[in-house]
C-alpha cells in the first residue's frame, strides 16, 4: 500500500484563477506560501518560504475563487507531485504541486461572507439569488451595510473560576 497526502496552511500569493474544462468542470489554480523560521549556524533567525501551486476542482474550485484572495490564509489537504521545469536561465527547477482534496478558508472573513451568512440565517422572504447578490462585493460599492453584531470579549479573572 502507498499513501500520498500533504497538509498546508499558508497564504495566497495572488488571487485564484478560475477556468472551466471543455466538459464544464471548474478548475481553480492558486499559489500558496508557507514560511518556516529557523536559526542558522551564526544563531540568527532566518525565514525560509516554500511556494506551492495548488489546483482545486469542482464546487471547491468555485468557492475558492469566490472567497479566497491574495493574502488570505487557507488550509489545504491534497496529493503532492513534484514538477520539474527549466527556467529562463536554463536551470532545472522543481515545483511542488498539490491536487487539493480539501480547502478550508482561514483568517478574517470578508464582509461578503458575513452578509451571506446573515442573509441565510435570517431566511426571511429573500430569494436565494437575492441573498447572493446582496453578498456580492461588487454590489456593495465599498459601503458597509448591516453587519452582524460583533461578540464582545470578556476578561475572566482567576477568582471568577468556580473550581
Amino acid at each position: 500500500m502507498s499513501f500520498n497526502k500533504i497538509t498546508i496552511v499558508g497564504y495566497l500569493g495572488r488571487d485564484p484563477e478560475l477556468r472551466y474544462t471543455a466538459q464544464g468542470t471548474a478548475v481553480c489554480k492558486m499559489s500558496i506560501a508557507t514560511t518556516e523560521k529557523r536559526k542558522n549556524v551564526a544563531g540568527q533567525t532566518e525565514e525560509h518560504t516554500t511556494w506551492f501551486r495548488v489546483t482545486a476542482w469542482g464546487r471547491q474550485a468555485e468557492l475558492s475563487n469566490e472567497y479566497l484572495s491574495k493574502g488570505r490564509q487557507a488550509y489545504i489537504e491534497g496529493r503532492l507531485r513534484l514538477e520539474e521545469y527549466t527556467d529562463r536561465d536554463g536551470n532545472v527547477r522543481v515545483s511542488p504541486e498539490v491536487n487539493a482534496t480539501d480547502v478550508q478558508f482561514l483568517g478574517q472573513r470578508t464582509d461578503a461572507a458575513e452578509k451571506l451568512e446573515v442573509t441565510t440565517e435570517r431566511n426571511s422572504q429573500t430569494r436565494p439569488d437575492e441573498a447572493i447578490s446582496e453578498a456580492s462585493p461588487a454590489k456593495s460599492h465599498g459601503k458597509t451595510k448591516n453587519r452582524a453584531p460583533q461578540k464582545e470579549l470578556v476578561s475572566i479573572e482567576e477568582d471568577d473560576i468556580p473550581f
